[in-house]
This record gives structure tokens, sequence and C-alpha cells, in this order.
């Protein structure tokens, strides 16, 4: 969930949040509104102050809008949009400037979760084999607002913060997991996503969220080939949208009505491959 440059991560890619009640009317129950809130995210990596990814996640009427922001120029017009849509069990992931869009099924993406768990588990390297899953209770510790994973030649360690609510936490868990699939999907290659999977779980159990995520790789591990050794995730919670958040929805809105629907294939052979993070996340 560090969560991006798609590693460099579904990833890269988390959050303050606010559960809106309805007013209970006539003597039915009051029922829950789909939470609202705005979760910004830089990634960095090794020891570097300047971050190499920034992604702005919005979340409205149950859906989660995700835009990865360029670093170096000063625009700021997204170089990806992803919208996360689980009531259509879908994501879409828009290329604004070359006017391009493609749908992900999420049953793609949990096939996706049993074809790359089974390859893992059976691989000959142990972090690969230990990163498959399922049980990873073994390494990993709690220590009050702090998870730690340890594993081969690996640790993550997740500063974590109280969600609003519950429904806030599994709903940045459902996005968060979404995410992290979505770029084993588009950045082949890597850390298999289940450590992950497996902190997320333990996060929306106990009703959090993450503030910082940060994730050491041993710099012999083959797997990685020559990305950072070190990344670091920060998330900058706030729990409701801003007035340009609501107008940039509406702009994305526009993009995704405009893009041409071309096959996943297509889309990421013609997509630019620095601008394909599917969040900041680790």
């Amino acid at each position: 969930m560090i969560h991006r440059i798609a590693l460099i991560v579904p990833l890269v890619s988390l959050v303050a949040w606010t559960a809106v009640v309805a007013v209970a009317q006539d003597d039915e129950p009051a029922r829950p509104r789909p939470c609202e809130m705005r979760v910004e995210s830089e990634l960095f990596a090794d020891a570097s102050t300047t971050p190499i990814a920034r992604s702005l996640t919005l979340f409205q009427e149950g859906v989660a809008w995700d835009f990865l922001e360029p670093i170096a120029s000063g625009s700021a017009a997204a170089t990806e949009i992803v919208l996360h849509d689980p009531a259509r069990e879908r994501v879409l992931v828009i290329d604004p400037q070359r006017h391009l869009k493609t749908q992900v099924e999420l049953l793609r993406l949990e096939r996706l979760s049993v074809s790359l768990s089974k390859w893992a588990r059976s691989s000959e390297d142990r972090l690969v084999r230990w990163a498959g899953g399922p049980d990873f209770s073994t390494g990993l510790t709690d220590d009050g607002d702090r998870l730690e994973l340890v594993g081969p030649r690996v640790k993550y360690a997740v500063t974590h913060e109280p969600a609003p609510s519950r429904d806030a936490a599994e709903a940045h868990r459902r996005f968060a997991d979404t995410a992290i699939l979505l770029k084993a999907l588009l950045q082949p290659g890597g850390i298999p996503p289940f450590p992950r999977l497996a902190i997320n779980e333990r996060l929306a159990a106990a009703g959090a969220i993450p503030v910082e995520v940060r994730l050491e790789i041993d710099p012999r591990l083959a797997v990685i080939g020559a990305r950072p050794e070190r990344l670091r995730c920060v998330h900058r919670l706030h729990p409701r949208l801003l007035t340009g958040d609501l107008a940039r929805i509406e702009d994305a809105k526009g993009h995704v009505a405009a893009a041409e629907s071309v096959p996943l294939a297509a889309f990421v052979q013609r997509h630019r491959p620095d601008d394909r993070s599917t969040a900041a996340t680790p």
C-alpha cells in the first residue's frame, strides 16, 4: 500500500476518513452513506527527500479516483487516472494525455491472485515462496501503532492510526488491495503482493489506516532487479473532499467519457512506460 510506481505499487498508491450517516426518516433506521475522504501520497526511494511518485486519491459515493501526478513539471494535470468502482466490479485506467482507457474486471484480478500465489509457492527462491503466503503470522509483530512483517531478505514496517470508522478502514483496504493487484497485472515482477495484502487485512481488522509504509529489500535480491533497496511511502489523510477535489472528479469523468476504449494489451503497449504507476505504494 507504501502504495506506488506500481511496485513500486497496486502500489505507486495510503488516509483520514469520515463516515456520513443518513438522517433517519419516519421510524426507519439511519443508513450509512459511503465514506468521503482524500489521501495524498508520496513515494521516496532510499534516503532521498525528493519523491519519485506522487498521487492523490479521492473517495466519493462508493468509488475511488486515483490520480498519478507528475513530479518534475509544475503541471497539476494527472499523467494517469484510475477509477476504482467496486459496485460495478471493475477498474478503469485512463491515460488523459493520449485519450485512452481500458477496463479491468475485478474477477480478472482475483484470478491473477490465485495463479500468482500458486506460482510463488512453488518457486525455488525463498523470498518468492514466502511471499506466496498464505500464512505470515510467524514474521508479523504488532507494537501499538506499528506493524512489522519480516521475511527472507525483506522487511515491511507500517505506522498506522485509527480510522474514523470500521467502514472507512474496510473501504481503504478494498482500494489498497485492488491497487496492488492492478500493479501486479500492469507491471509484472518484484515481490508478490501477498505480504502487503496480509498487512492490509490486519489493519482493516484493527480499524486502522496506514500513515507511513517502509519496505527494505536485500540489495542482492534478484527478483527486484535494479529497483531501490528502500522505499518509503507517506500518506496524508484528510476527512473530507475540498471544492477543488469535486471539480477534479468532474474533469476525470469527462476524460472517461471522451477516451477511446481499448483492450488492456493495446493500452499497455500505447501507454508510456514511465507513466504506468497505479498508486504510490511499495
